[in-house]
């Protein structure tokens, strides 16, 4: 059982603000690039071709993908060697460091090809930090709870995404409005980059006041850390944490997507596709922690397996309705109704996969199999969404897409054992009460 200090209310509420701000840090970036990839394209990569140049800005951007599993590996390893607040102190720097690099660094006009060369730089540097954050931090708050409040404070860096989605496209909104297009180019971007850094030091030094919880690796395996104890219990979670985070991933860029697929796609106005992306972001907000706290009140399975199904049953119906006559207000309901749903199972996922883990390699072993479906389904996502729906023509391939992506994650998830103690608890005492019973009478 874990020391009384280790779960201080106040270390863990600490804990829980300290992770999700490298969290939201991390998708206010994402969010922000993305919105001004054509800027920062002319500024490292200027070209005669305009689409060479959005290229050649996707991929710097996709850059930071690849080195996420590289930095889950080595900074979740010293994380599991030497701790886990001195490893989100060092992602958290190495990340501001690299957004700091990027925005501050001056143009190909200005330092010829070194820009792109930093340009480059700086995000495979962010991506390393990255890959390593989510291990630190996630294991972190995981260990500052009780064990019945695991899920509720997992929740917790589902729904900064959403915050951070919000953040960046109201920045980007913002800007927009105040400035022409000669300024975003020049400067604009820039200012929305260290607009998100100005969380740094704050998050800094809350993670600063944070205790290191010696001696936990000593501690006997819980129930759910006793099936990877052996190499085939691991693999078999590890996969299925791999094909449920994957499933997420893809379901949370296909609503991001939505904005583009509103204008480009159905031709409805731009300000559809803008309220639809807020309208997604309000609704996983809220849904992550539901689905964060209901997995600490009925398990983790429930928790997961049947928001997942209603989100399959109602993909194809919403959609099929909606494209009979595609309406602004025929739009926000199929975005909050499945975005909401798709979005409340994953509170509980991350829960079971890295509780599930050994504690001697959780933060290595969660952020790998967390990096490594994000870098393949986050980086690929929209380019084989927009593909589809141009070979096609068909907008309804869109729901067909996450439908599909839906049934993985739907069978990954019912494969998945239960982790929450509790839960596993009165399994076992049921299952004694059964095999009891008979010889009693």
């Amino acid at each position: 059982m874990a020391t009384t200090a280790q779960h201080d209310p106040r270390i863990a509420r600490r804990a829980i603000i300290a992770a999700t701000t490298g969290n939201a840090l991390e998708f206010y970036d994402f969010v922000t690039y993305a919105y001004f990839a054509i800027q920062i394209g002319r500024a490292f990569f200027p070209s005669n071709n305009g689409f060479l140049s959005l290229m050649a800005s996707l991929a710097t951007f996709g850059a930071g993908f690849v080195a996420r599993p590289v930095g889950a590996w080595v900074i979740g390893g010293y994380a599991d060697r030497h701790g886990r607040k001195k490893a989100m102190f060092l992602s958290m720097t190495m990340m501001g460091m690299g957004i700091i690099t990027l925005a501050l660094t001056p143009g190909y006009a200005t330092i010829g090809i070194a820009a792109p060369i930093i340009a480059i730089t700086a995000r495979l540097c962010q991506g390393f930090a990255l890959g390593g954050e989510v291990g630190a931090a996630t294991t972190y708050m995981l260990e500052a709870v009780p064990p019945h409040r695991r899920g509720w404070a997992s929740s917790w860096q589902n729904s900064s995404q959403m915050l951070a989605f919000t953040a960046g496209a109201l920045v980007g909104f913002l800007l927009s409005l105040v400035m022409n297009e000669d300024q975003l180019g020049s400067y604009g971007w820039r200012i929305a980059l260290l607009i998100g850094t100005s969380i740094m030091p704050f998050a800094l030094a809350i993670r600063s006041t944070l205790p290191e919880f010696p001696g936990h690796h000593d501690e006997p395996l819980s129930e759910a850390e006793e099936i990877t104890a052996t190499p085939k219990g691991f693999v078999r979670i590890a996969i299925l944490g791999m094909l449920m985070i994957g499933s997420g991933t893809t379901v949370t860029y296909i609503f991001l997507y939505m904005a583009t697929y509103a204008q480009n796609t159905l031709h409805m106005p731009a300000w559809v596709g803008m309220a639809g992306d807020l309208a997604n972001n309000g609704a996983g907000l809220v849904t992550a922690i539901v689905g964060g706290w209901l997995s600490d009140k009925v398990g983790r399975r429930p928790a997961m397996i049947w928001p997942q199904l209603a989100f399959l049953i109602l993909i194809m119906p919403l959609f099929s309705w909606f494209l009979a006559a595609p309406t602004p207000a025929g739009f926000m309901v199929v975005n909050v109704i499945l975005s909401g749903l798709g979005t409340m199972p994953f509170s509980a996922a991350f829960t079971s996969v890295s509780e599930s883990m050994p504690r001697k390699m959780r933060s290595r072993a969660f952020a790998v199999v967390y990096t490594i479906p994000v870098m393949v389904m986050g980086s690929t996502t929209q380019l084989v969404l927009t593909w589809l729906l141009k070979i096609t023509g068909q907008p309804i391939v869109l729901a067909w897409y996450l439908a599909a992506i839906a049934v993985v994650g739907l069978v990954a998830m019912a494969l998945m054992p239960e982790s929450a103690p509790h839960c596993i608890r009165r399994q076992s005492s049921k299952a004694r009460a059964l095999a009891t019973g008979p010889a009693a009478s």
